[in-house]
């Protein structure tokens, strides 16, 4: 996934910047990364500080979607979904029920591999948005 953000964003002349806690250390080159303590919402706390409207962050965690949205912050999921301002009371609202589920002992299965057919989508999801800030 980060190869493929990379080149698209290098494709549409756009800084890609990955961050990461200290013990998700990456040598990925020449992909710029920002390294943050490793505390819990370390990442997330460096991403709603950093960004700013018009930036485009890519992350499955709906909490820190959340905050991003209404700043008019592009959001999109690893999988290619699209977050909106709109939807995000539901989407909380399933995260909620999920979280509440797993205190009552219920575990749904782990996240699936990611598919040829999710790559594609994200792919596409990801060049719409750039496209749209390129004004082409």
């Amino acid at each position: 996934m980060k190869q493929e953000i990379f080149s698209l964003a290098r494709q549409y002349n756009v800084e890609s910047v990955f961050v990461s806690s200290y013990s998700h250390f990456s040598h990925d080159q020449p992909m710029q990364w920002v390294y943050v303590d490793a505390e819990k919402e370390a990442v997330d706390l460096y991403i709603v500080n950093h960004a700013k409207a018009g930036d485009v962050v890519v992350t499955q965690d709906v909490g820190l979607a959340s905050m991003l949205v209404h700043r008019n912050i592009y959001v999109v999921s690893p999988r290619g979904n699209v977050y909106t301002e709109e939807e995000m009371g539901h989407r909380l609202y399933v995260r909620y029920l999920h979280a509440k589920q797993r205190r009552q002992g219920v575990y749904a299965k782990g996240m699936k591999r990611f598919s040829a057919e999710e790559r594609q989508t994200f792919r596409k999801s990801f060049e719409k948005i750039l496209s749209k800030l390129a004004g082409k």
